[in-house]
């Protein structure tokens, strides 16, 4: 095959899936976890709070409304991205190690476009 010519069909697109379906699928469910302004938000507020947060301080933090908050807080929760808690009739939320990680990863990617 000389320059000129295009690639054989079977060297074109060759590479391997470095994940498998189950990886895959399992990343995409976190990122779009995290795929909301009101959702992300609440996470970076949550990861910032030493001993949880209540929705009930989230939602004027946010701008929006308790069940906005609740409904988010639910998603993130289903997805692994934080933990609550009960305290008589009060949740509080907090990040889990998964939801650390990405954080961090988020702010090293950020700290790498800005140099």
């Amino acid at each position: 095959m000389t320059d000129s010519q295009p690639p054989d069909e079977a060297d074109c697109c060759t590479t391997e899936q470095p994940l498998s379906a189950d990886e895959l699928r399992d990343d995409v469910r976190l990122l779009s976890a995290a795929a909301t302004d009101t959702r992300y938000e609440a996470l970076r507020r949550i990861a910032a709070s030493s001993d949880g947060v209540c929705v009930c301080e989230l939602a004027p933090a946010l701008g929006v409304s308790q069940s906005a908050v609740s409904h988010a807080l639910s998603r993130l929760h289903t997805d692994g991205l934080v933990t609550r808690r009960k305290e008589g009739r009060w949740r509080y939320y907090e990040a889990t190690p998964q939801a650390e990680t990405l954080l961090n990863a988020l702010d090293a990617i950020r700290q790498t476009t800005h140099e």
